[in-house]
């Protein structure tokens, strides 16, 4: 029988070390220091305590973890674009019914990813937008089409021309039960001003449930109406008080 490789325990304390420091860098107050001393780790290496941190129970943390991954991510992508494409595979994989998990923060991973990186967003925003496509690989859990409409959001907010003629998919969720999908989808179609979307948006400016957004770098707390007159305004058609 081959015997079985035992770990070194020099290479595992230091991986945890890493982590720690990682996770003390993502809990900071002044966030954006932070994200400049996580950039001068190496990349590669910091790259699986992030991805362990998109599925931490902390929202706060899982957040922050989204949004070092984008730019470390950009970062590697300008030295070593295979490395970045295999780390892009691997958060498509996570939403894969075959990879035998469920993909928390991959599809938030991927906007932010592709908002900061133009090469990246060219070779795979057509990929995420697939999650909300009925005809495409329409991800189910309910959770996971919020993690999608965010990311796409994101990378809409950064590069709108990647969304053109694709609002029709947002359409749906702006009609969901549930007020988190509702907003998000509003938020999305904001830079996008697609026609479609005006009417069923219009029926949304009187929502007051309120959401949670992570936006420039903060959480925050925002009525779904509000977010659809946001919207609305890119069409200089209706003004609010």
């Amino acid at each position: 029988m081959p015997s079985i490789p035992v770990p070194n325990d020099a290479e595992a304390l230091k991986g945890r070390e890493l982590k720690r420091r990682v996770a003390k860098l993502l809990t900071e107050s002044y966030f954006q220091g932070a994200l400049e001393r996580i950039l001068e780790l190496p990349p590669r290496r910091i790259v699986n305590p992030l991805f362990s941190f998109l599925c931490h129970p902390d929202l706060f943390l899982r957040w922050r973890a989204v949004s070092a991954m984008g730019r470390v991510v950009s970062r590697l992508a300008e030295g070593d674009m295979p490395s970045a494409q295999v780390i892009m595979r691997r958060l498509l994989w996570n939403l894969n019914d075959e990879s035998g998990g469920i993909g928390w923060g991959s599809p938030e991973a991927m906007g932010d990813i592709m908002a900061c990186s133009r090469p990246l967003a060219r070779d795979y925003h057509r990929l995420l937008i697939s999650t909300i496509d009925p005809k495409g690989n329409l991800l189910e859990h309910e959770a996971l089409q919020q993690g999608a409409l965010w990311g796409l959001g994101r990378l809409f907010h950064a590069r709108p021309e990647l969304g053109a003629d694709c609002g029709g998919f947002f359409l749906p969720f702006l009609e969901m039960p549930d007020a988190a999908r509702r907003g998000l989808a509003a938020w999305a179609l904001t830079p996008l001003r697609e026609e479609i979307a005006r009417e069923p948006l219009e029926a949304l400016v009187d929502d007051t449930a309120v959401i949670k957004l992570y936006i420039d770098l903060s959480l925050t707390e925002t009525q779904v109406g509000d977010l659809a007159k946001q919207a609305l305004r890119k069409f200089r058609a209706i003004s609010f008080i």
